[in-house]
């Protein structure tokens, strides 16, 4: 991939030009062309215009920027694990230009106050451009309901805890208000969807695991399939649109499945680590791979990826949620779920789904992998000017060379963490240069990250005014 710099007039203030931009029309030759940090035309070949600068990604893909929708960056109150300097910077070096981050924060982000007040903190310190989920409170699910717009159109719902996960809605009378009044306010619901009252009898029963061999069975599916089950009345009765975070097991994927065959407003999303560890990893990665949900068995992770063919999924997230190695290596009762995982997610389902489909055109595999990276989040979560190489969208763009082959190792970890679960990994695939609102942010070659001139995005914003 190479720069150079032409003399000619023209108002474009950078061209991007490669053989395979990855468009909502198919992958084509061409170049896009930027102005005022947004997409102003996408022409075919031909030369760029003179005394512009030029990005040749020669036969990389260019995709568009890269959303995760499941990230916890940890501000306010943990930034001992993450911030988000280290967290944007893992999310850029990944491809990603965009994140929607959770609310178990210490305290959690409940209210319209504290969303300010994360922004304000946020403000200055981020490569990527941001949303925030709001939390839902136990004490008054109802508030939902008072939410504006510009504040938050997402909530998150615990229906499980856990170490960083203190927020959770047991009782089922405060859970339906939550949902009768999210679809009052036309606010998608995301959700952590385990039982937790299935989860404490069964504690009571066994006691808590004693090694990571039990872990999973200890933290079983029928907490997941229960919950998902509940979701699915709910969203039944009152028409609640409800997002299925991190699903994990193959009857979840069936029965979400099953409800939106049957018109009901329910998608789930995937994440990169249930498609790329087992049960077996975590007996032998131990607490790297601790998660809740917890990874599950061998035919789960296969449904998963069928469902990804088929195209199931809305979205696939990392829930980036690090720990320190300290937190991480307390013990088994003791040890926090999750692991970072934003740097990591493209290339890691990348990796995957080229070993697994290797015949596939790779024209074909991308664009799958864009539109659950890209133009699925973007339309779930109502960001018009994310997810696709076109005029008039933001100038968010990946150039990412499909064929490579690498090691990851801790050094090139980004996270405040330092560490991933990936170490020791061949990828397939890296992201050789970010540019978020036409400017670079990331350059692999140099190592060299942008300014963090990123933005919280409201919907005035998202709706044509960069201001």
């Amino acid at each position: 991939m190479a720069e150079v710099n032409a003399t000619a007039p023209g108002d474009a203030e950078l061209a991007v030009v490669a053989r395979k931009l990855v468009t909502p029309r198919g992958v084509r030759p061409g170049q896009v062309l930027v102005r005022d940090g947004r997409i102003a035309a996408v022409l075919g070949p031909g030369p760029a215009p003179a005394g512009v600068p030029v990005v040749d990604a020669g036969d990389a893909y260019v995709l568009p920027g890269l959303i995760d929708s499941h990230v916890h960056f940890r501000t306010p109150g943990l930034t001992h694990k993450e911030d988000w300097e280290h967290g944007s910077r893992a999310a850029v070096a990944g491809g990603v230009t965009t994140v929607l981050d959770m609310p178990n924060t210490v305290p959690p982000t409940l209210t319209p106050e504290a969303v300010r007040e994360k922004a304000a903190l946020v403000a200055g310190h981020s490569l990527v451009d941001y949303q925030f989920h709001i939390g839902v409170d136990p004490d008054r699910p109802e508030l939902i309901a008072e939410v504006e717009s510009s504040i938050a159109t997402s909530a998150k719902i615990f229906m499980a805890g856990h170490h960083t996960a203190p927020t959770v809605i047991r009782d089922a009378v405060q859970l339906e208000k939550a949902f009768i009044a999210a679809a009052e306010a036309d606010v998608q619901l995301v959700l952590h969807a385990e039982d937790d009252s299935l989860f404490a009898l069964l504690d009571g029963w066994w006691g808590d695991p004693d090694s990571y061999q039990d872990y999973e069975a200890r933290r079983p599916r029928s907490g997941g399939i229960a919950a998902v089950a509940k979701v699915i009345e709910l969203v039944r009765r009152h028409g609640t649109k409800a997002h299925i975070l991190h699903l994990s097991s193959a009857e979840e994927a069936d029965l979400v499945c099953a409800a939106r065959a049957a018109g009901m407003p329910v998608t789930f999303e995937v994440t990169g680590h249930h498609l790329s560890f087992t049960d077996a990893d975590t007996r032998r990665l131990g607490a790297r791979t601790r998660l809740s949900p917890s990874i599950r068995q061998q035919a789960d992770q296969d449904r998963l990826w069928r469902a990804l063919r088929a195209g199931q999924p809305s979205t696939i997230g990392s829930d980036h949620a690090p720990h320190t190695i300290e937190e991480k290596t307390r013990g088994v009762q003791q040890s926090p779920p999750g692991l970072p995982g934003v740097q990591e997610l493209a290339v890691a389902v990348w990796t995957g789904m080229r070993r697994r489909w290797p015949e596939e055109d790779p024209d074909v595999a991308i664009t799958r992998l864009t539109r659950f990276l890209s133009s699925g989040p973007a339309e779930l979560f109502r960001l018009p000017g994310k997810g696709r190489l076109e005029a008039g969208a933001d100038a968010d763009l990946v150039v990412f060379a499909p064929e490579d082959a690498w090691m990851l190792s801790a050094r090139e970890v980004r996270s405040k963490c330092g560490w991933s679960a990936y170490e020791g990994w061949t990828m397939t695939g890296r992201v050789l240069r970010t540019i978020r609102a036409g400017r670079v942010v990331w350059d692999a070659e140099s190592g060299k990250f942008g300014t963090f001139e990123g933005r919280w995005l409201s919907p005035r914003q998202c709706d044509g005014d960069r201001g």
